[in-house]
């Protein structure tokens, strides 16, 4: 009898170098950085706690936000055949059901070394990583509004991995103005999220993506975003002058006094200046979150 041509339909497994390209290395600073900040706003020393830095490092970075980006890849596959062809699984570098494989592997070495890192962090895993496909994934599909898409990365990507940082050098969890300080800074980054948006707008309309550049329009959403952006960092300077941190809160005042000013070219044409705003602007934020975590940490 003739042996059956039917093909067994076996994926061989993606090579290393497109299964890097699916994790994104490039997104994995702004969580990197929150952690660092973390570090930082615990006043622990880090060579007292090297190993559990090295932990976190790997949690926030290449895990739990390399499982993001790969759970959103696979999700938005479909679009990125359209979009971004050339990513690895619309390209068929990554075939089969390795997008999603990959998702799920990363997604438990991520649960596995935070159960070894410590209570807290593992409670910040696990709910970065519910983010994490909840972002993504049906019937959640967080991405597709403009509020609570950008409120889910930002409170991950800033406020979730600042918690890291100063929760592993901790062992505990952080103090309660470590707490408000992050919990600040993830709100304005949810203006940081939404100028993201602005290179996006006529694909996002055109598939329902409901981002707020698409449901404001691009000058009202603009002036949110800025909006947004700066009044937790002019709070952030209150408290840290109630503080007595009197260094970091002067150090913060001068970063958004200086982003204050670049504001107007960012709103006269966002989809244009949203690029230049980012290289210039959140840079300033960001730097901003690290002068407010020495002085929190004692440093300054």
């Amino acid at each position: 009898m003739a042996r059956s041509a039917i093909s067994t339909g076996i994926t061989p497994p993606p090579a290393a170098r497109d299964v890097l390209e699916l994790l994104k290395p490039i997104t994995w600073f702004p969580p990197m950085w929150a952690l660092l900040c973390g570090i930082v706003s615990s006043g622990v020393a880090p060579a007292s706690r090297w190993t559990f830095i090295l932990a976190g490092i790997a949690l926030t970075g290449p895990l739990v936000c390399g499982t993001s980006q790969a759970v959103n890849d696979w999700f938005d596959r479909h679009v990125d055949a359209i979009n971004e062809p050339n990513r690895p699984i619309p390209s068929g570098r990554i075939g089969g059901r390795w997008g999603l494989a990959i998702a799920i592997i990363w997604t438990l070495l991520s649960l596995g070394i935070a159960a070894l890192t410590g209570k807290w962090v593992l409670i910040a895993t696990v709910f970065g990583l519910i983010c994490a496909w909840g972002y993504s994934a049906p019937p959640f599909r967080f991405k597709t509004s403009g509020w609570i898409g950008p409120a889910v990365v930002a409170l991950t990507y800033e406020g979730l991995s600042w918690f890291t940082g100063a929760a592993v050098m901790a062992g505990a969890l952080p103090s309660h103005h470590i707490l408000i300080v992050l919990l600040l800074y993830s709100l304005g980054a949810h203006g940081i999220m939404t100028l993201n948006d602005f290179k996006a707008v006529e694909g996002d309309r055109a598939t329902g993506l409901r981002s707020l550049p698409v449901v404001l329009g691009e000058r009202p959403a603009a002036l949110l975003a800025s909006a947004v952006m700066a009044i937790p960092q002019a709070v952030v300077i209150a408290l840290m002058v109630a503080w007595g941190h009197t260094i970091s809160a002067i150090a913060v005042s001068v970063m958004l006094a200086v982003q204050l000013c670049l504001m107007p070219k960012l709103v006269s044409a966002p989809a244009k200046n949203a690029p230049w705003y980012n290289a210039t602007g959140v840079s300033l934020y960001v730097f901003g979150m690290m002068a407010a975590a020495l002085g929190l940490g004692g440093y300054v």
